[in-house]
């Protein structure tokens, strides 16, 4: 039985109050979802749920609220920082004047990414299923993006046009292999000369 009130359009009139709720819980995930994320930056992907938790300004029971267990939250966290670097990557095309800048600020925050990922490649071992699907949902959204700026930037005679998006990703990734725990390795300079090999002039 529906008690509700139908809106001016004939829907249930729980709609409007629906929609401000949805909006309410997306916007506290996304804040459990940020202040996890510097959490794992600092502690890695293991850091106590209360850290999270004192990071967001939340009790322990919102946490566990939006993301009953720990592979919930580090899959949730890492999906949400791919789609912030997918969704850069049109931002940037369309705010630099010259394609290559826009491809030299994606790797930026490309390495960001990379390098903060601490206890991830740990965490990706488990048996959780939903580990196995984040590796995937990183190449479907990442290498289509890397490939538009690549082609923006080599259309516009700012680079070569022979390397591909995976392999250029993948060369990136492999640079960052273990740069977060040796201080004397500069991943981000070596990834420098590497988008520099790119350039034609």
């Amino acid at each position: 039985m529906n008690d509700s009130a139908p809106g001016a359009d004939g829907t249930p009139g729980t709609g409007s109050a629906a929609g401000p709720k949805r909006k309410d819980v997306r916007r506290n995930q996304q804040t459990l979802l940020d202040a996890a994320a510097a959490v794992f930056v600092t502690s890695g992907v293991e850091a106590p749920v209360r850290d999270i938790a004192a990071e967001a300004g939340v009790g322990v029971g919102t946490v566990y609220r939006h993301f009953p267990t720990r592979a919930d939250l580090v899959i949730a966290v890492y999906r949400h920082q791919v789609d912030a670097c997918a969704e850069a990557g049109p931002a940037l095309l369309a705010a630099e004047a010259a394609p290559r800048a826009a491809l030299e600020r994606w790797v930026d925050l490309f390495v960001d990414f990379l390098v903060t990922k601490h206890g991830l490649a740990a965490a990706m071992q488990s048996n959780d299923a939903g580990f196995e699907a984040l590796h995937a949902y990183f190449l479907d959204r990442l290498v289509p993006v890397c490939a538009r700026l690549l082609d923006a930037a080599a259309a516009a005679g700012g680079i070569r046009s022979d390397v591909t998006a995976y392999a250029f990703m993948r060369g990136i990734g492999n640079l960052c292999i273990g740069a977060e725990t040796d201080s004397r390795y500069d991943a981000r300079r070596l990834v420098a000369l590497l988008v520099a090999g790119l350039r034609k002039d």
